[in-house]
């Protein structure tokens, strides 16, 4: 497929016009090349999430590989890493392949499927590390998110394995121990409303131990999902230590805080869970300095009963993938501390470098592939449940007024997003076989 962007407004504010050919970026039109008008509109390199719940197989009453890839499409995203809490669990190599191959047969997104570092996520023995980076999916980043790998020497010697092949472990940072039906941020708050209290220092001290086995190894470690002003200083002292880690913040986590939890509405339920204001502050600060390096959705479907009942025994987790942008632009680029440029590296180059995808590093360069996000940056709406385009609606934002909205993507050359739309799902399918 042929395409002509014309008019678009690049990160660093120019303009220009962009030429896709065969799912890569060409320096001329094509002959006959299907004209998108950008004009005004921002062009950013495909998004790409380190820490996506795609939920298939096993929990598809909450998503898809479909669902969420359609989700991500309309979020402007091109490429996402699919989270191993699935059932069977993603801890062998017949599992990643089945997850990437459901991506490549339904086009919006490279979906790259992330290994369990444990069997089962049970914590008690490596899951099939080597296999699972020499399948056909060539698994690079490992993680038991939704528990956290405690043991440490179970860390070590996954830390120790990865480095073999220049792999990454993504780790969930909780001590269970300090965490057992932790429902709350711990503070005022979680006592005033009689809910047991999550601290702070459980993130923290992970992370203390994982940065020092880590430089100790000299393997990669990826910390999910921080949400404390304690977390970035611990990150700070081992980046300026040498070692080689890396963090990301989730827009949630950027934007909300605990305060939204004084209606018991278990939309605003996550774990990590909303912290203080100064933590967002010092969490918004940290990205624009570059102590936290991405931004990760982590992109959690639930069932609505799943959220509809008291909040104790509702499930942690909100869907994301469809704000992120705008949550990004609301919480640090309409403040001032992060431009354009900046959203383009936290959230598509620098999570493709830390998962090892190619594609990414040289966005809109001649011979790169086409992946593409054209953002309506003078735009508002107020998020509904119509934004909505996976099969779950735990959103916070549902009401809120959020700003910017992806007008179009494209991944490899092919529309996946049109004016707003999503492209019929064989219209995807079918370009992307090409």
């Amino acid at each position: 497929m042929s395409i002509h962007v014309k008019g678009a407004v690049l990160p660093d504010g120019s303009n220009r016009d962009l030429f896709i050919d065969n799912g890569v970026f060409v320096d001329a039109a094509p002959a006959g090349a299907t004209v998108i008008d950008a004009s005004g509109l921002l062009a950013l390199p495909g998004l790409v999430d380190l820490h996506t719940h795609l939920r298939e197989p096993g929990f598809e009453q909450s998503e898809t590989v479909l669902t969420g890839s359609r989700a991500a499409a309309a979020g402007g995203y091109t490429a996402v890493f699919a989270m191993a809490n699935t059932m069977p669990v993603q801890d062998t190599a017949g599992v990643v392949e089945q997850v990437q191959s459901l991506g490549e047969r339904h086009g919006y997104v490279t979906v790259r499927p992330i290994g369990a570092v444990t069997a089962g996520l049970a914590g008690e023995r490596l899951a099939e590390i080597g296999a699972m980076a020499q399948s056909r999916a060539q698994v690079r980043v490992f993680s038991d998110d939704g528990h956290c790998v405690h043991d440490a020497l179970l860390m070590r010697r996954a830390l120790e394995y990865v480095k073999t092949f220049g792999g990454v472990v993504a780790q969930h940072a909780q001590e269970p121990r300090l965490t057992v039906g932790a429902q709350l941020n711990e503070g005022a708050l979680s006592g005033e409303l009689g809910l047991v209290g999550w601290p702070a220092v459980a993130e923290e001290s992970i992370i203390a131990r994982d940065v020092l086995l880590a430089h100790h190894v000299g393997a990669r470690l990826h910390v999910c999902h921080i949400s404390t002003a304690g977390s970035v200083e611990v990150i700070r002292w081992a980046k300026a230590r040498g070692v080689d880690v890396t963090a990301e913040v989730t827009p949630h986590h950027l934007l909300l805080t605990e305060e939204l939890a004084r209606g018991y509405d278990a939309r605003f339920k996550v774990n990590p869970p909303l912290r203080r204001d100064e933590d967002v502050h010092a969490l918004r600060a940290a990205l624009a300095d570059g102590t936290i390096d991405i931004v990760a959705t982590d992109h959690a479907p639930h069932p609505l009963e799943a959220k509809d009942c008291a909040w104790d025994e509702a499930a942690n987790g909100m869907v994301g993938l469809e704000s992120a942008l705008s949550v990004v632009h609301a919480a640090v680029v309409e403040s001032g501390q992060l431009n354009w440029s900046d959203v383009a590296r936290v959230m598509s180059s620098r999570p493709a470098e830390i998962g090892l995808l190619d594609g990414y590093a040289a966005p809109f360069a001649v011979g790169s592939p086409a992946h593409l996000t054209l953002y309506d940056t003078a735009a508002t709406r107020t998020f509904a449940v119509e934004d909505l385009r996976g099969k779950s609606v735990n959103s916070p934002y549902l009401g809120r007024t959020l700003p910017g909205r992806v007008v179009a993507t494209l991944h490899r050359g092919q529309p996946t997003v049109l004016e707003g739309e999503l492209v019929p799902a064989d219209v995807v399918a079918a370009g992307d076989r090409g």
